[in-house]
């Protein structure tokens, strides 16, 4: 319950601090506007200048107060009010990093606005009252506001009081936790095979059941497909069950696989989950409820180690510490028509793995945009731009147009970029070398794409 204080009252103590802050904090340049790109200006406006170095000791207990205490205890008092305003008048906009983890949890309108306001004063801009949560990590993350000192220790304090299970995953490594959020959901925790047991999460699969094409007479052939070929085995993992599982461990070729989907990226993917590196067990990939920029937060629950789900890599826990990064096999987004046209011998998996649901979130949920956070987007493409990813030889991402480059490999040209060449398959498109051999390539949103390789090249037709 929230306490009445008196607005007198709490200015006067706070106001005693903000001398003391001034003298205490120097002033970072990591954010000076002409380090940032002008089209984060433009959208986001200018950044406040930010304090360097540790902060003031009545802040710190400030932290502790309103952001520790607070959620363990269930609480929001008087305490954790003048708490608040110490923190808002210590103009350090670092701090605006917890509120907004706050905030993703905040029960009711009351504390929301009480936290976006703190927001505000310390980002010097008024954040709109719709989705205040939102824009305030939208703009955290495009000015790239430094985290505040022991940040990782206040957010698992905070994300661990809403799911224990989490505690295990916020631990450091090469992962920015600044951009990690809630999505919504719970942890998917069951080990490899235990999967028809029910859980309050995203279900995933595992050795999922599959059929022939002909058997499939449930799956319309307009119906979105997400196609893998491993050793001349043909898979399509239709979008319907995906949205609803969101991952699969699955065998396809004579190769263990784990599929990740992301529904916020418009995004499936394939990585290679065995002959891995002596004294690797294989990766039981699971979902984490967590998000990193609209992007799932995937992690292996045999050793607990969370994964970038968009670039394969392991950055935390033993695999991080053992550098394990999976290799990709391509994905090919068509439809069931023309996959199964142009692969008859392939499988798919069977309509009970949809639980019964028919989502379509691309053009449901997701149709006007991202629905969580993401900061700022290259403007190249607009954000939900179908494109298809790659990564060359030279260790280069190219992104590809996909409308552009269908109409272009359909009138016959050729698409090549360093040894990346471009082909069609079953309506899809897949990257492959020189040779024909494949490069592991898939589709997503361009704004997915784009945050987590920054230094992509666009292909221009």
């Amino acid at each position: 319950m929230v306490s009445a204080l008196g607005q007198s009252a709490r200015k006067s103590m706070v106001s005693a601090l903000v001398a003391c802050f001034a003298l205490v904090a120097g002033v970072s340049e990591a954010n000076e506007p002409d380090r940032l790109p002008d089209y984060v200006i433009a959208h986001f406006g200018t950044p406040p200048a930010i304090p360097d170095g540790p902060l003031p000791e009545p802040v710190t207990s400030a932290v502790q107060t309103a952001f520790v205490d607070s959620i363990a205890q269930s609480l929001w008092e008087s305490d954790q009010e003048i708490a608040l305003d110490t923190i808002a008048a210590s103009k350090d906009p670092r701090l605006a990093w917890f509120i907004a983890d706050l905030m993703r949890f905040a029960p009711g309108q009351s504390l929301t606005a009480r936290l976006s306001g703190a927001a505000s004063q310390l980002l010097e801009k008024e954040m709109p009252a719709q989705n205040a949560w939102g824009h305030v990590t939208d703009h955290l993350i495009a000015w790239d506001i430094p985290a505040p000192p022991n940040y990782l220790e206040t957010k698992r304090a905070i994300f661990t009081s809403i799911v224990p299970a989490w505690e295990a995953l916020f631990v450091e490594g090469d992962i920015d936790w600044r951009h990690v959020s809630w999505g919504g959901v719970m942890i998917d925790d069951r080990a490899f095979g235990r999967t028809h047991q029910p859980c309050n999460c995203i279900p995933a699969a595992d050795n999922p059941a599959v059929s022939s094409a002909e058997e499939a007479t449930w799956l319309a052939d307009d119906a979105t497909v997400f196609g893998i070929e491993v050793n001349g085995e043909y898979r399509a993992y239709p979008r319907r069950i995906m949205e609803v599982r969101e991952m699969v461990n699955d065998t396809l070729g004579g190769r263990d696989l784990g599929i990740p989907y992301c529904t916020l990226c418009g995004a499936a993917q394939a990585y290679f989950t065995d002959r891995l590196p002596d004294g690797i067990q294989r990766p039981v990939l699971r979902t984490s409820g967590l998000l990193i920029r609209s992007n799932k937060v995937m992690y292996d629950v045999v050793t607990y180690s969370v994964f970038d789900t968009f670039l394969g890599k392991a950055v935390t826990g033993p695999l991080a510490e053992k550098g394990l990064k999976l290799e990709q096999a391509s994905v090919v987004t068509t439809d069931w028509g023309t996959w199964k046209r142009a692969h008859p011998e392939t499988t798919v998996l069977v309509e009970a793995l949809a639980l019964g649901r028919d989502f379509d979130f691309r053009n449901g949920r997701d149709a006007n945009g991202p629905i969580f956070p993401i900061g700022d987007v290259d403007p190249r493409l607009p954000v939900h731009e179908d494109v298809i990813g790659v990564i060359t030889a030279s260790g280069t991402p190219v992104a590809f147009q996909r409308s552009t480059a269908l109409v272009a490999l359909k009138a016959g040209r050729e698409i090549a970029v360093e040894n990346v060449r471009l082909r069609l398959d079953a309506g899809g498109i897949r990257a492959v070398d020189k040779s024909g051999a494949d490069l592991g390539s898939h589709q997503a949103f361009w704004f997915a794409w784009s945050q987590f390789h920054p230094d992509t090249e666009l292909w221009q037709g």
